[in-house]
């Protein structure tokens, strides 16, 4: 028996679920006034637990802004709790770099009213990733609370312990073993309140480690619960050897920082014995997932170091448009919104604040190329065309770039006269209306030209090259790629089969791959919060069918479309009756570049069917045992067949343990000899399948129509959320996934497939810069170079994670990890003049200073799987 019940009032908001954002936001501005009131009025009441989230506050504010100083004052008091973070996010198909602007966004506006919780509170999220305790570490957090995922095969049957990364960072854990809500609305009646915490205290009085339990007196969009004096006098007479009283939650972990010997445990925390994580809740409304993971990537790798780079130019660096993004984007990484778990209404949402995110971020980019490109010291008239390279390295590969002009024929020529040779592959007109509304005013109506080149130079790292455009009497090349009857590259040679497979030679490793690209269609009797089969199913798979397809190339890329329909069941009674009746389209679109082990792949899928799941295949040919994917920061290993499979059903498990996985950028299966890794800019979702376990099966998207459904053949009993029908969620119409493959010698950690997927989601941007423009800028009073370099990474096993301009505006951020096995050293060179190099938290705060000689060179040793942030001032 446990002797100390700390009972901690908090509400836990669902910003949106079934419900929408402003159903919760009426209810927040009611349940506010209360909370308020209760703290201000009460002296017995001490404390309320704001949920974690300053986005609450925000809502709030944003409707009772005359209210601010009143929380103010009570969270400088102690008694109304807040942050740390912007949004409580989702671990497992959120980047890194949006869990730690989460943070950095939710202290920045603790900052405003007072102390933040620093306790790194996850009570609802499904599953938890491995790398968060040095993420919570990174801003100086040691405390962590969460529920889901855990079990005694992790080391421990105790709901406290310490959780470490690979890294070192380490964490305090108090888990909720029953929840966040077993203290919602407790009653005051004796006999329902004794028969309910009797069960809660055969739990918690066993897995405690200490003398001190929780009662989280809290629930989803629960008003406060003012009679809870009631509930406690109550309490006292029923368990007279119990001491109950109002908390918070560092009480415990005071307590519990005095306890010697708890476990240390490494790894995530996925397992649904005792509670769901809904391991295949990553396809479901695969729309959005694949915008969440599009625009995450343009972000840190294109958005962020742009301005960077312009603002070491002499450009504003706009902290406070990014911030708008970041924030716009991670009102939609709480586990319910990009877990998708949620009603219609609240899926176009959630898409609508993608789009607004995305506007943005294109938006700003195109802004500061054009800023840049108009700085440059040549007459405003003149044309040029700047491609941005937003890597820390050299690149010379293909690029493609657009050049709109109503001169016939024009040259590209470099700062030092040098012509470019160039193939000009396409051209249309384009309306000056277009172009410039000014032109069309002013009574010129004569068209443009849009001409899509392809060349080839080196491009500086971390910065641009630009090229003046200009008019000649020479006639340009076309040279548009030609039909081939196979595709041959530096790396591959690729052929179809009649019904659309590749199959690829690898020219390094001597070896062919067949069949790759085949589509399986099979019943998903599930929700959206899980993937379901249909006992004694249909499956259906492409290799039957009739393909149209077309091979072209030219010196720079090569090309392949590929076409064709596949009959498929229309929803799940005519899978039962194993009738195909329905259809999905399915176009494969493929560029590969003709000097690099890359193979691009665009999927679009016209959906017609209902009840299903589409997965496409990967055949490596390399039988397995784990595969390899990343993970925020880092990598992680798993098993292609998770061992509680065996017993899942003898123990009660609350979900069978499949083995589908999330990935962030990558997933790959290699042996010594050599891989195949996945790249992803869309789909995050991933199952090794096959006699062999030798074939990715990566999720295209699921097509369910229940938010929530009971009795699920890999999870039985109650639905998930509520049984609420979701007709958007069969996702009928277009589905569109963006995909690369790689392969390698080595393992997919030497050959550094992180590095690869980085390259692959960092493309080579351009900017044609004429004398015409939509929107009129007045120029600078400065001039940019031709021709810039911002820093050059000089090792070749740290990949970057993103570089932006500190918070503080005091210098460039600089972030990076090391995803291969063992210590390695990151080397840079910074290439203009510097005061200080310091290595910071993820925070941005200073640790340490680091030593840099003359040429502006430096080094920072980096574990495996950590994390390191530098300040350059």
């Amino acid at each position: 028996m446990k002797q100390y019940v700390h009972i901690v009032p908090h509400m836990h908001w669902d910003r949106e679920w079934y419900f929408s954002t402003e159903e919760s936001r009426i209810l927040l501005v009611n349940n506010m006034e209360e909370i308020l009131e209760m703290l201000e009025t009460n002296p017995d009441y001490p404390y309320y637990v704001l949920d974690g989230q300053t986005v609450v506050l925000e809502d709030y504010l944003a409707v009772k802004p005359e209210y601010k100083e009143r929380i103010r004052s009570l969270v400088q008091q102690g008694k109304l709790i807040i942050g740390p973070w912007y949004t409580q996010t989702d671990e497992m198909v959120v980047g890194g770099e949006s869990i730690v602007r989460n943070l950095l966004y939710g202290l920045k506006d603790c900052q405003e009213f007072g102390e933040p919780m620093k306790i790194g509170y996850l009570p609802d999220s499904f599953g938890q990733s491995a790398q968060l305790p040095q993420i919570l570490n990174g801003f100086g957090i040691h405390r962590a609370i969460f529920w889901r995922g855990i079990s005694e095969r992790h080391g421990t049957d105790r709901t406290e312990f310490y959780w470490m990364s690979d890294d070192g960072s380490k964490v305090l854990v108090q888990v909720f073993p029953l929840g966040y809500a077993i203290g919602k609305y407790l009653p005051t009646d004796e006999a329902t309140l004794k028969e309910r915490m009797d069960k809660y205290f055969s739990v918690l009085d066993k897995r405690a480690t200490t003398d001190h339990i929780i009662i989280p007196n809290g629930h989803d969009q629960m008003p406060i619960q003012k009679n809870i004096f009631e509930v406690i006098e109550q309490l006292c007479k029923l368990y007279p050897e119990r001491k109950f009283f109002l908390s918070r939650y560092e009480h415990v972990f005071e307590e519990l920082e005095k306890q010697e010997g708890l476990a240390t445990i490494k790894g995530e925390f996925l397992d649904g014995k005792y509670m769901r994580v809904h391991r295949s809740i990553y396809s479901t409304r695969m729309d959005i997932k694949a915008a969440n993971a599009r625009i995450e990537n343009k972000i840190t790798n294109i958005l962020e170091p742009l301005a960077a780079i312009a603002s070491t130019l002499g450009f504003p660096y706009h902290h406070q448009l990014i911030e708008l993004i970041w924030k716009e984007m991670m009102k939609n990484h709480a586990h319910d919104s990009i877990g998708c778990c949620c009603s219609d209404k609240v899926h176009r949402e959630i898409m609508a604040r993608f789009f607004i995110a995305e506007e943005k971020t294109d938006r700003l980019i195109s802004f500061y190329m054009r800023k840049i490109a108009d700085a440059m010291p040549s007459d405003r008239s003149i044309d040029k065309l700047v491609v941005y390279n937003l890597l820390p390295y050299e690149r010379n590969e293909p690029i493609q770039a657009e050049i709109t002009t109503k001169w016939k024929n024009f040259t590209l020529v470099d700062e030092t006269g040098k012509e470019i040779y160039f193939e000009v592959v396409d051209k249309k007109i384009v309306d000056p209306g277009l172009i410039d509304r000014q032109i069309v005013h002013y009574g010129n109506y004569d068209p443009f030209v849009r001409y899509t080149i392809q060349f080839q130079d080196r491009i500086p790292a971390m910065g641009y090259k630009a090229y003046f455009v200009q008019e000649t009497d020479h006639i340009m090349i076309e040279k548009h790629p030609e039909s081939v009857p196979q595709i041959d590259t530096n790396f591959y040679t690729i052929t179809v089969n009649e019904n659309g497979t590749l199959n690829i030679y690898d020219k390094q490793l001597h070896r062919t791959f067949s069949d790759v690209l085949l589509i399986e269609d099979m019943a998903d009797d599930g929700d959206e919060y899980d993937y379901s089969p249909l006992l004694d199913d249909f499956v259906v798979h492409s290799k039957d069918v009739k393909a149209k397809y077309s091979l072209r190339q030219n010196q720079y890329f090569a090309y392949a479309d590929i076409e064709y329909r596949l009959p498929v069941p229309a929803d799940i009674e005519s899978r039962k009756a194993k009738r195909c009746d329905s259809f999905i389209d399915v176009a494969i679109h493929l560029t590969i570049p003709m000097n690099q082990p890359r193979i691009d792949i665009q999927i679009e899928v016209e959906n017609a069917a209902k009840d299903h799941r589409v997965r496409v295949y990967v055949p490596t040919g390399i039988p397995s045992t784990h595969s390899i994917a990343d993970n925020q920061f880092g990598t992680i290993k798993r098993p292609v067949v998770d061992p509680a499979i065996e017993v899942w059903e003898k123990e009660q498990w609350d979900e069978r343990p499949d083995a589908i996985y999330p990935m962030l950028t990558y997933v790959g299966l290699s042996n010594e000899d050599g891989g195949v890794a996945v790249l992803t800019n869309s789909t995050r979702e991933y199952e090794i399948v096959g006699e062999h376990y030798d074939t990715i099966a990566v999720t295209l998207f699921r097509s369910v129509g229940y938010l929530g459904k009971e009795e699920l053949v890999r999870r039985p009993g109650r639905p998930s959320g509520i049984k609420l029908e979701t007709p958007d969620s069969q996702m009928i119409g277009t589905n569109r996934v963006h995909i690369a493959l790689t392969t390698h010698k080595g393992t997919t950690e030497q050959a550094n497939v992180a590095k690869i997927a980085k390259q692959f989601l960092t493309p080579l941007y351009t900017y044609n810069k004429m004398p015409y423009d939509a929107m009129k800028l007045n120029p600078v009073d400065f001039h940019v170079p031709y021709h810039y370099s911002l820093f050059a990474q000089t090792d070749s096993d740290i990949v970057l994670s993103t570089v932006k301009r500190s918070e503080d505006n005091s210098g460039i951020i600089i972030r990076f990890y090391n995803p291969a096995q063992g210590e390695k050293m990151a080397q840079f060179q910074w290439n203009h003049a510097l005061s200080h190099i310091h290595r910071t938290n993820l925070n941005e705060k200073p640790i340490d200073a680091i030593a840099y000689d003359s040429r502006g060179r430096f080094e920072v040793t980096v574990k495996q799987n950590q994390v390191q942030t530098v300040l350059i001032i």
